[in-house]
């Protein structure tokens, strides 16, 4: 475990870094003028209104007071809006969402987005059941659940909005895949969605949300739409783990639907620590990673396709439910994408922010150093500095409250600045399924305990 970051030794005390922090400062602030200017996509706070007309929930589907704790089991960050359904969006359609619980509960309830959308979504019908099987769309017989909101069956999410369900009884397991099913009859768009799964999901016409067979659901579908979050009510879990990060993250190039995701595989090890009564933290694990993000730079929008790590950290780490403490695995893409601002200091300048905002919050900071890209497209000599450079002030512990050296663990031992043979995916900047289990593994469960360090 590495010391805390001491803000004294080794950082310098010029007018540069003053400067940096000054443009890092702006860079907050204008990305939440923003937000807040199209965006009410905050989570239960500003839950949308509901459609005209009412209707109660079915019998036995809404969870009555339970004991417990709600914690994250699954989430995916809102990326962007989908090409070529800036008109229709998916009306007309179910969409059946395919998600991988991290921690089992009693409970559960799901946030939908229409933070892209450019107009109300209006979405009639929803319903949550536990998937029959890997790679289906048909549920468990006698677990489809009516979904409501505020006890209606309706809900019109507001353009640059987000709701949150009222809670279902349902039983989810650890490690279990749940379908999320939403239903809207009208034009909406364009729609919110997640592009690189790793996850099939599917598509029918018609209103088939409470279908419990896949016989409807003929089109298979690589992304997630509008569904950003499942929360379960658990007696396994006390809190949320949120892995921050870019496509190693998001477990670009991974293997689909086999939940080999650097997260999936820290899940399981909280998971099989928990039940052994090791005394690790009893959490929950869910993936903010967005395939392309960088620190300091999003894509042009409002609201911006792929918003930086600065912007998003509080929609995607600070909201999320009862986070605990945030994994950071960012920095490359900065210097991989965006050489007017990816100077050294710049960078660093950049996550010690997310920490100072983690901190605010009460979460523990845990970062990781930027692992090798030699022989990737865009490597070069004085990339490769730069990326030595950050690495050596996060490991000197000037950054993170604790630090997981994901460099050293996949690095190549003759060629550092390249992965590991068996631990490049083949492009030579994200790992293969056995570079992200290597990942998974080598986090140390304990450097998660606690939380924000005490302010001397």
């Amino acid at each position: 475990m590495t010391p805390g970051r001491d803000r004294g030794a080794g950082a310098p005390h010029t007018k540069h870094r003053a400067l940096l922090a000054a443009i890092v400062t702006l860079i907050v602030a204008i990305s939440a003028a923003i937000y807040a200017g199209v965006s009410s996509d905050d989570g239960a706070k500003n839950r949308a209104p509901l459609a005209d007309g009412g209707g109660r929930a079915s019998r036995g589907d809404a969870a009555p007071a339970s004991t417990g704790a709600w914690v994250g089991s699954w989430s995916a960050s809102p990326a962007a809006a989908e090409p070529g359904t800036e008109t229709t969006g998916m009306a007309g359609r179910s969409v059946r969402n395919v998600v991988h619980t991290s921690v089992g509960g009693t409970s559960v309830r799901i946030t939908l987005s229409n933070l892209y959308g450019q107009s109300p979504l209006a979405v009639t019908h929803a319903s949550v059941a536990r998937a029959a099987g890997p790679e289906t769309a048909a549920a468990v017989a006698g677990t489809m659940r009516r979904l409501t909101f505020r006890g209606s069956p309706r809900v019109i999410i507001p353009a640059g909005g987000q709701v949150m369900s009222d809670a279902a009884r349902l039983a989810v397991p650890f490690g279990s895949d749940v379908l999320v099913t939403t239903y809207s009859p009208t034009p909406s768009g364009p729609v919110t969605y997640h592009p690189y799964a790793q996850q099939t999901s599917y598509l029918a016409d018609g209103d088939r949300t409470a279908d419990a067979t896949a016989v409807a659901y003929t089109a298979e579908t690589p992304y997630w739409r509008y569904l950003t979050a499942l929360d379960v009510l658990s007696n396994e879990a006390k809190g949320t783990v949120v892995a921050f990060g870019d496509s190693i993250t998001d477990g670009f190039g991974s293997e689909p639907n086999a939940n080999h995701r650097w997260p999936d595989v820290l899940a399981r090890r909280l998971h099989e620590a928990a039940e052994a009564g090791r005394g690790t933290p009893r959490y929950g694990v869910v993936n903010q990673g967005i395939s392309g993000n960088r620190i300091l730079t999003g894509r042009t929008g409002r609201p911006a396709d792929n918003p930086s790590g600065l912007s998003r950290f509080e929609r995607d780490v600070l909201e999320r439910t009862n986070a605990k403490a945030v994994v950071i695995v960012l920095g490359v893409n900065d210097i991989l994408h965006s050489p007017e601002l990816a100077d050294r200091e710049a960078i660093l300048t950049g996550l010690r922010a997310l920490v100072d905002r983690a901190h605010a919050r009460g979460l523990k900071a845990v970062g990781a150093t930027i692992m090798p890209f030699g022989g990737y497209r865009g490597y070069t000599d004085a990339r490769e500095t730069m990326r030595q450079q950050v690495n050596e002030e996060i490991r000197a512990g000037r950054v993170f409250d604790a630090v997981v050296d994901f460099d050293k663990a996949l690095r190549d031992a003759y060629d550092p600045r390249r992965l590991r043979a068996d631990y490049d995916s083949g492009d030579h900047l994200h790992p293969s399924d056995k570079g992200y289990a290597r990942m998974g593994e080598v986090l140390d469960l304990d450097l998660l305990k606690g939380g924000a360090p005490v302010k001397a």
